[in-house]
C-alpha cells in the first residue's frame, strides 16, 4: 500500500517552551501527554497529519533496544545529545504488523510491532481512549534519522476539528524535506518505505509524493538556495531538515510571525522560520 505522512517527531529538551514557539507562531498545541517509556509529548494537528513535540521527561524509564525491538525513547534520547530537531518521520498505516513484514521483506526492517494505549483529552477535557500500533524501518545510511509507521486504532478519538484550527492559518503538512550528500543513494529506501515505485529525481536531489505530502531529499547547496538555510549537518548521513506548512492566508501568518518577534526570512514566495529560532528545527510556510 501507499503511505502518506502520518507525523514528524520534533525532539526538544523543553517540552513547554517548544510549545510556548508554536503557540507564539499561531499554532494552536494540545496538552502535555505521558509515554509509558518515558518521553512526553504535546500535539500540533492538522488534517490527516501532525507534529509532535516530544522531550525525554522519565528516563529511568526507557528500555534498552535491542537486536528485534526498536526503543522509541532511547533513540530521541540519543538524537538530543547531538542537538534538538525533527529526530524521527510517521507514515501512516492500516495494519503495522503487516507493514513491519513487508519492511523485513524489504530489507530495511527486522523489528517486532508494538501496541500502546493511552488517554487523551477532548478539547473539553473530557478523556478518551487512544491507541496506536508502530512498526519501525531503518536506512543504514541514516543514523540520525528514524522511521516508523503508525496505526490508530482509535481514529475518532484522536483527530478533532477543533484542534486543527490555527490563527496563522495552516491547513495541511505539504511535505517534509531532507538533506544528504548524495540522495539517490536513499532512492530504494524511500521507495519501500512509502509504497511508492515512482520516485521524482532532478538536479537537486529526489521527490516521492505520498498520498498525503511530499518528501524531498536535497543535496546541502540545492537546500541552501532553495530555503535559504544551512542544512543540518550530513556528515553521518541522511538528516531531516525542515517541515513545509501549507496555509490559508500567507499575509496572515507573516504578521503573526513578525508580532510574536520571531526571526523568518521570506524565499522563493515562502516564509522560512530556521533552527535558530526553532530549536533545531526549520519550519517553512507557505500558500495552499
Amino acid at each position: 500500500m501507499l503511505r502518506g505522512l502520518d507525523h514528524i517527531v520534533h525532539a526538544v529538551r523543553d517540552l513547554d517552551a517548544a510549545a510556548d514557539i508554536y503557540e507564539r507562531l499561531g499554532f494552536t498545541v494540545g496538552a502535555r501527554n505521558r509515554h509509558p517509556w518515558g518521553t512526553h509529548n504535546r500535539i500540533v494537528q492538522l488534517p490527516g497529519a501532525f507534529v509532535e513535540l516530544l522531550n525525554v521527561a522519565e528516563p529511568d524509564k526507557i528500555p534498552a533496544p535491542r537486536a528485534d525491538v526498536f526503543s522509541f525513547g532511547a533513540f530521541n534520547r540519543d538524537f538530543l545529545v547531538g542537538g534538538q530537531g525533527f529526530s524521527m518521520l510517521a507514515l501512516e498505516s492500516r495494519d503495522a504488523a503487516a507493514d513491519a513484514e513487508t519492511f523485513q521483506r524489504a530489507g530495511i526492517g527486522a523489528f517486532a510491532p508494538f501496541r500502546f494505549e493511552r488517554e487523551g483529552r477532548r478539547p473539553d477535557a473530557a478523556p478518551v481512549q487512544l491507541g496506536f500500533s508502530l512498526a519501525f524501518a531503518r536506512d543504514p545510511l541514516a543514523p540520525a534519522a528514524g522511521f516508523f509507521v503508525c496505526q490508530q486504532h482509535f481514529p475518532e478519538n484522536f483527530w478533532n476539528p477543533a484542534f486543527q484550527a490555527h490563527a496563522n492559518t495552516a491547513s495541511a503538512i505539504a511535505g517534509v524535506v531532507f538533506v544528504a550528500e548524495n540522495p539517490t543513494d536513499h532512492h530504494i529506501f524511500f521507495s519501500a518505505f512509502t509504497g511508492r515505485r515512482e520516485i521524482q529525481a532532478t538536479s537537486s536531489g529526489i521527490t516521492v509524493e505520498t498520498p498525503r505530502g511530499a518528501i524531498q531529499v536535497m543535496e546541502p547547496g540545492a537546500y541552501r538556495l532553495h530555503y535559504g538555510m544551512e542544512s543540518p549537518d550530513v556528515a553521518r548521513g541522511l538528516r531531516i531538515a525542515a517541515l513545509r506548512f501549507s496555509v490559508r492566508d500567507l499575509a496572515a501568518a507573516r504578521r503573526i510571525i513578525e508580532s510574536a518577534g520571531i526571526a523568518a526570512a521570506e524565499r522563493m514566495g515562502r516564509i522560512v522560520v530556521g533552527p535558530e529560532a526553532a530549536l533545531g528545527a526549520t519550519l517553512i510556510f507557505e500558500g495552499a
